[in-house]
């Protein structure tokens, strides 16, 4: 794909960001988002035929913005308890740097209908197998008791979307200060207490 390409396809998906959170998924026509991005009608349809694929094309950028960010973060930690703190500091500062795209995809996408639920719960899906590897992980090199990480994941997904969507709502609390105190509730749910997250002498590195 040219950088041409790849420029007109950013600017449509630049301005659908604004135009949907200005006036929501349905009150939003194709030629709004035309407008806004200054191409035309005909480029538009060229890279998403319809206006689902447009909103579609936005859950997609987002989802793969935060699993691209979560993995660059744990590939840096060497283990499983630090992955998670760094996932989670990184998560919550992609939310704070793009929450306008962040309501469009937790909250907007809501309700619309099952291609929308079936992509947002396929966002899940991906974040809380990020989670319950790093997870297992953790067990493994004895940084935390053992435990059943699948749902220990899906806990902490649904108890961060809750954090979020709320701070979509509000602007309460903020997210990059809330980090520490958010850590720290987070770990002691599976059994690391007052944030006493070093590995033991014996764990298991890659």
């Amino acid at each position: 794909m040219s950088n041409e390409t790849n420029d007109t396809r950013t600017k449509i998906l630049e301005a659908a960001v604004q135009v949907f959170a200005q006036k929501g998924y349905h009150e939003t026509r194709v030629d709004d988002i035309v407008a806004e991005s200054k191409t035309s009608k005909g480029s538009v349809y060229f890279y998403f035929p319809s206006k689902q694929d447009i909103f579609l094309g936005l859950i997609d950028t987002f989802s793969g913005l935060l699993e691209s960010r979560l993995n660059d973060a744990i590939q840096k930690e060497a283990h499983g308890i630090q992955q998670m703190e760094s996932a989670l500091q990184v998560s919550l500062s992609l939310f704070s740097q793009y929450r306008t795209l962040a309501k469009i995809v937790l909250v907007q996408a809501v309700g619309l209908g099952t291609a929308f639920e079936a992509r947002r719960r396929e966002i899940n899906d991906r974040f809380a197998k990020i989670i319950q590897a790093r997870l297992e992980r953790a067990v493994l090199d004895k940084s935390i008791p053992p435990l059943q990480a699948d749902l220990a994941a899906r806990a902490w997904v649904g108890a961060l979307n809750e954090v979020v969507i709320h701070w979509i709502y509000t602007g309460e609390p903020d997210l990059e200060s809330a980090i520490p105190a958010l850590q720290i509730f987070l770990l002691r749910s599976i059994g690391v207490a007052n944030g006493e997250t070093q590995p033991a002498a014996d764990d298991v590195s890659e």
